[in-house]
């Protein structure tokens, strides 16, 4: 294929992070019931499956995701598998990624999770402050994970959120990557153009690098 899309599906019973809004769908108005057209009225949280996290997600006054550089969100990324025992990814598991990349996209076990059934899981693998700060170093600009949530922190205090975030790295969760070999690609991503938007549902496609 020369295109693969990585983006989670919206549906009615799809996964959803503990807290969030749940994605409703009601039909409005359908041809089978006599109406010209079928329409249907939507209700989704900012953060609904494959999205962007933009600096405003966690600091008042900074970028929405309507004002993002949609140079970062589009361009050739490198895929890192993560070893499916590993239950967080720290600097040993992205040691390997060259300095320059712009971009990464984290396959962890999590991946295998989503091909087998698509709902949320609590032990799901995240990325520890030290990978966080390791991917920054290396001059990343964006980090993509296949979990609803980039964080691997018990706290409560998101420290990966703040310090990418804070760096100006932007962050794309809730990809779905279990048909993608490890490599390079050219990642496709274009979140919803809502203003001061604190998050962005994005549709992810990956192609030919």
């Amino acid at each position: 294929m020369d295109r693969i899309d990585v983006s989670m599906p919206l549906f009615e019973g799809m996964p959803a992070f503990p807290g969030d809004p749940l994605f409703r769908s009601r039909p409005e108005r359908r041809v089978d019931r006599g109406d010209p057209y079928n329409l249907s009225a939507l209700a989704l949280g900012s953060h609904a499956g494959t999205h962007v996290d933009p600096p405003s997600h966690f600091a008042a006054g900074t970028p929405g995701v309507d004002r993002l550089d949609l140079d970062v969100l589009n361009g050739r990324c490198l895929v890192l598998t993560v070893p499916d025992d590993r239950s967080v990814v720290g600097p040993p598991e992205v040691a390997s990624v060259p300095p320059g990349t712009t971009r990464v996209l984290l396959r962890t076990g999590n991946s295998r999770r989503w091909g087998a059934r698509l709902e949320f899981f609590e032990d799901f693998v995240g990325l520890a402050l030290g990978g966080a700060v390791a991917l920054r170093e290396r001059g990343v600009r964006l980090v993509g994970i296949d979990s609803l949530s980039v964080e691997w922190d018990p706290s409560g205090r998101f420290p990966v959120h703040r310090d990418l975030l804070g760096h100006g790295v932007l962050i794309l969760e809730g990809l779905l990557l279990a048909e993608v070999s490890p490599g390079e690609y050219r990642l496709d991503c274009l979140p919803l153009r809502i203003r001061d938007g604190d998050g962005g549902p994005a549709r992810a496609v990956l192609g030919r690098p």
